[in-house]
């Protein structure tokens, strides 16, 4: 390890897994010493996965930061989709940790960002450059997460949002019969009820019933395990013209989101897509799709069409954000 190197424990903590690693860390450059993917059912708590990670290791990280689902109030958060709850300050005091950190999961993804290169990005609109400029970031996967990120005078320093539970605004009349849809079987229609894995489901099956589609064999089998990846695929193929359609919808709504995003984060230095959807559907958002419905905000428009639009390639930004965290002793 380099003397100006500090040894940390990264962790990206979510409802089916929990990924742990061990990183030295200098300035945003990170080596890993060791890592492990653990399935969180199987253990009663975080403390659980941790001893079993650590072991009888001899060098003990210094700090310790893990990103987690959830909002994290008082370095204290209650896991979403599990019974866990997770208080830095207890783990500190087991594990001897000199400094132990919560992070919400999209928090953790945007600290990543500091550890990546141009290769783990897939540009959507080039924009212009502003590194003076706030940043944003949103997530679509199990669930919506959205996180921005301002201007320090230095560098960008990341905070959290449960901006995707706020309210689902429709655009258009279908959108509206959408939304209608929705609150006949949800007490609250937020954006994440869309664009999530679960909210692709939902539009499909919006529009199933819209247009009383009957649903081919074939797909019914194959969403038996994974219903929104069988959409997704029915879709990228072209096998299922309602799926194509569905997953057009999908797309739509993600850049009007994303654009709300960046004019209410004023990000002039960027807005990025993460979490697990975007990569698998680049030719999708390729397309011209999400960028028009992006920039479509009236007098907005030109300002948005200024904005960098970025695609993380990287599946393990979430894991990076906490290590960088750690070992920034700024942060």
């Amino acid at each position: 390890m380099a003397d100006n190197a500090r040894r940390v424990l990264a962790g990206d903590i979510g409802g089916t897994k929990t990924r742990l690693a061990i990183f030295d860390v200098t300035g945003a450059k990170l080596q890993r010493v060791a890592e492990r993917t653990y399935p969180s059912g199987d253990f009663a708590t975080l403390d659980d996965i941790i001893e079993d990670f650590l072991g009888a290791g001899d060098s003990r990280p210094e700090a310790a930061c893990f990103g987690i689902a959830g909002p994290v109030r008082n370095n204290e958060v209650d896991v979403t989709n599990l019974p866990w709850r997770i208080s830095a300050a207890e783990i500190g005091a087991r594990f001897r940790f000199g400094r132990v950190a919560l992070l919400n999961d999209l928090e953790a993804n945007a600290w990543g960002l500091r550890a990546l290169e141009e290769k783990d990005f897939r540009i959507l609109n080039a924009g212009v450059d502003n590194p003076a400029g706030n940043a944003a970031i949103i997530a679509a996967g199990t669930g919506l997460g959205e996180a921005g990120l301002y201007r320090d005078g230095e560098r960008w320093r990341p905070f959290a949002t449960e901006g995707g539970h706020s309210d689902f605004s429709p655009g258009s009349e279908l959108e509206i019969e959408l939304l209608r849809f929705l609150m006949t079987r949800h007490d609250h229609v937020s954006w994440e009820r869309l664009l999530s894995g679960p909210g692709l489901v939902n539009i499909h099956g919006f529009l199933v019933h819209t247009r009383k589609h009957t649903v081919a064999g074939w797909l019914k089998d194959d969403m038996q395990s994974d219903p929104a990846a069988a959409i997704s695929r029915a879709a990228q193929s072209g096998r299922d013209a309602l799926c194509v359609e569905a997953l057009e919808l999908f797309v739509r709504l993600y850049g009007v989101e994303a654009g709300n995003l960046a004019l209410k984060m004023m990000a002039s230095g960027g807005l990025y897509l993460g979490g697990g959807i975007a990569p698998k559907i680049l030719e999708q958002l390729e397309s011209g799709t999400f960028m028009a419905a992006f920039r479509a905000k009236g007098r907005m428009q030109d300002l948005l069409e200024q904005m960098p639009v970025r695609v993380i390639l990287n599946d393990r930004t979430a894991l990076y954000g906490p290590a960088v965290f750690a070992g920034d002793t700024r942060s």
